[in-house]
């Protein structure tokens, strides 16, 4: 399957209307990581780009300056990623240590989500959640035998035993994407980043004095 068929189920569920080719410089990204990355997520980041579905961001290879905010990176985000693999010694039953483990999302409602990187082909990588809430007695790290993609188009569609993430907001539905120029463009605008639509909050914000 080609990078761009890997999509299709998902850009049947979520558009790319409000995406953008990030532009990436694979192989500057690869060299800073250290190792390649999935087809489907290079192909996500030339269709979506960085940005949001929903309250899931999905993080670009390398840090972004930028006006109010950056969309999140996998190279900034690997520390905390692995700190939390070491100090709760990852997936039950999984023989691995954190240099074995990389971010590729986070949030809703502060779940982190990465690929488990023993293959040496980065298309076989599964999936790897780490959930805030859990039910007693369960891990907060699990493995998911899927893809990045497969993994959204499969939470979306309620195609799991049950909902991967500690959160429900993309269980069984979708949210639009938007990337992290457009989101901060409607926030300077007044406008709520997620949806498009007059944020008063935000409005009283952007009239406050600056320092």
């Amino acid at each position: 399957m080609s990078a761009e068929s890997s999509l299709k189920p998902l850009l049947s569920l979520v558009s790319n209307e409000h995406g953008a080719d990030e532009q990436v410089d694979w192989a500057d990204a690869e060299e800073a990581l250290g190792v390649g990355l999935p087809s489907d997520y290079k192909a996500f980041m030339s269709v979506y780009g960085a940005g949001g579905i929903g309250d899931l961001g999905i993080l670009g290879p390398l840090p972004v300056d930028y006006l109010q905010w950056d969309p999140g990176s996998i190279v900034d985000s690997v520390p905390l990623f692995r700190e939390i693999w070491d100090s709760e010694g990852g997936v039950p039953g999984v023989e691995a240590d954190s240099r074995s483990v990389l971010p590729w999302g986070s949030g809703c409602n502060a779940n982190e989500l990465g690929w488990l990187t023993l293959d040496p082909n980065p298309d076989k990588w599964p999936v790897v959640a780490w959930r805030r809430q859990i039910s007693y007695g369960d891990s907060r790290w699990k493995l998911f035998d899927c893809s990045m993609v497969g993994f959204l188009v499969k939470m979306m569609r309620a195609e799991f035993d049950e909902c991967p993430l500690g959160d429900a907001s993309l269980w069984g539905r979708t949210a639009p994407f938007v990337h992290w120029r457009e989101a901060q463009r409607r926030w300077l605008a007044g406008l709520d980043p997620e949806t498009g639509e007059p944020d008063p909050l935000i409005q009283e914000f952007l009239q406050w004095p600056t320092p």
